[in-house]
């Protein structure tokens, strides 16, 4: 049985094994574009369907909308969807700035830590306007 972490080489083995090719990476973007296109197809349809724009973005209204369960998954999965391609992509061109391994490293870092941080601000967002009201 081999010893992981015996030597450099096997840990090197180790990360790369757990790392997304690039190709995967941009299925994810692909598939989030396309994912944050329908859900907000279907946010607009929503608010197209409110009989007077203006009072859908009253104070109240907006808490209301909160509270309605459906739809409040509906803007957290645009939230995710839209922060993932977002800084998938900003991602993307900032890797064509410069390619060496640690460039891309802390990019990638980076923009892991910004979409985590966005989500869990959105998130908490929506979790506190539901508990308002």
């Amino acid at each position: 049985m081999e010893v992981l972490y015996s030597s450099g080489e096997n840990r090197t083995k180790l990360v790369e094994k757990m790392m997304l090719k690039e190709s995967q990476i941009m299925k994810i973007h692909y598939t989030t574009g396309l994912a944050a296109l329908f859900v907000v197809a279907v946010h607009i349809i929503v608010r197209l369907m409110t009989p007077s724009f203006g009072l859908s973005l009253s104070y109240e209204n907006v808490i209301k909308n909160y509270h309605n369960i459906p739809y409040s998954i509906l803007l957290e999965s645009i939230l995710i969807l839209i922060a993932i391609h977002g800084f998938n992509g900003l991602r993307i061109i900032l890797l064509e700035l410069r390619q060496n391994k640690r460039w891309e490293d802390g990019i990638t870092i980076f923009t892991i830590a910004a979409t985590i941080t966005i989500i869990a601000y959105g998130t908490r967002t929506i979790i506190t306007a539901n508990w308002l009201g």
